[in-house]
């Protein structure tokens, strides 16, 4: 896990600078201007599908939504997906549920475009397709092929809505940076070795981030890490945040942050255990974070996930566990 972690800042920099075929997906879009986005995927592909649906409803303004495959796969439902565009995201392209969604999504009008890391599998097959071209990943936590899923899927929208590609460019340098500075990380996860249960919280293009590192930590740590957008952690769940409940917020720079202050200010008053790992100025004196450099905001969770990954890996190793070996997982989970 560590060395796939440490491989980011080659994987994305070598996609940056050959963004051809997201790029031509892009624009072969661009020319047949889908009226709807569904997004499919699951486990870490799912927080990637995420980030997607803020990209094309943000930066497109066409409406996206999460498809529930099971419709398909499990009820036999017909949808007409006429000028729907499904976006299927799998790191190993063998999923058979979202093999068999992306089939029968095409079969009932939708164009496909699947977003792997097997350019011979059996997704990629089915209609158009993106490699995220990240080598073969061996730990059973995804690091880079989740990094390379949201570089890709930033790639296609951004020369969809005709956009500069360029700018993904800073992407591998700044998740070099956070690889740099791994001694802080180690020193945050050092205070959460003995916890049972946390929090994470973000808004906007960050919440996949949340979900992604809450996702980290269950499967390396054991630890019972549930993610909240800031917007529904206030609908409810603040009613369980006390003095014991470490809470993790998300935060990089941009209007996601601004939109998550209030959010911090309530947990402050309720005496949360908060740690921000977020722009300056969002820390109160005194309190435990990590400052993330002003980037730009729908780019900020492709480097952003990095010091997450980090904090997953030393908060295992810290509570004496192997992240390399997560009890009942597999590196390929099939289901139907």
């Amino acid at each position: 896990m560590r060395a796939e972690i440490a491989e980011q800042p080659a994987v994305l920099a070598a996609l940056a600078a050959d963004p051809a075929q997201a790029s031509d997906a892009g624009a072969f879009l661009r020319g047949h201007g889908p009226r709807f986005v569904l997004l499919a995927a699951r486990g870490t592909s799912d927080h990637a599908a995420l980030y997607a649906k803020y990209l094309v409803e943000v930066g497109l303004g066409v409406p996206a939504g999460l498809a529930s495959p099971s419709t398909l796969t499990v009820y036999g439902a017909r949808p007409d997906l006429r000028d729907v565009l499904l976006v299927a995201v799998s790191q190993s392209g063998r999923s058979p549920d979202l093999v068999e969604t992306a089939r029968r999504a095409r079969s009932c009008g939708a164009r496909v475009l699947a977003v792997t890391n097997a350019p011979d599998s059996e997704l990629a097959a089915v209609d158009l397709h993106v490699d995220v071209r990240a080598g073969a990943e061996l730990a059973v936590a995804a690091t880079k092929t989740y990094s390379a899923e949201l570089l890709a899927l930033w790639l296609v929208v951004e020369a969809w809505r005709g956009g500069d590609v360029r700018r993904a460019e800073t992407v591998a340098p700044e998740a070099e940076h956070h690889l740099q500075r791994a001694g802080e990380v180690a020193q945050l996860a050092a205070g959460l070795a003995g916890v049972d249960r946390l929090v994470l919280t973000a808004r906007g293009y960050s919440y996949p981030t949340a979900r992604e590192a809450a996702l980290k930590l269950m499967e390396t740590t054991y630890v019972s890490a549930h993610a909240f957008s800031g917007a529904d952690l206030m609908h409810g769940p603040m009613a369980m945040v006390s003095r014991d409940l470490p809470v993790l917020a998300v935060a990089p720079a941009g209007a996601g942050a601004a939109a998550l202050e209030p959010v911090l200010t309530a947990l402050r008053e309720r005496d949360a255990e908060l740690t921000v790992l977020g722009a300056v100025g969002l820390r109160a004196p005194g309190e435990p974070g990590y400052t993330l450099r002003d980037v730009d905001e729908d780019l900020a969770p492709i480097s952003g996930i990095v010091p997450l990954q980090l904090l997953a890996l030393e908060t295992a190793l810290a509570r004496g566990l192997d992240p390399d070996r997560p009890r009942g997982l597999r590196k390929v989970t099939r289901t139907w």
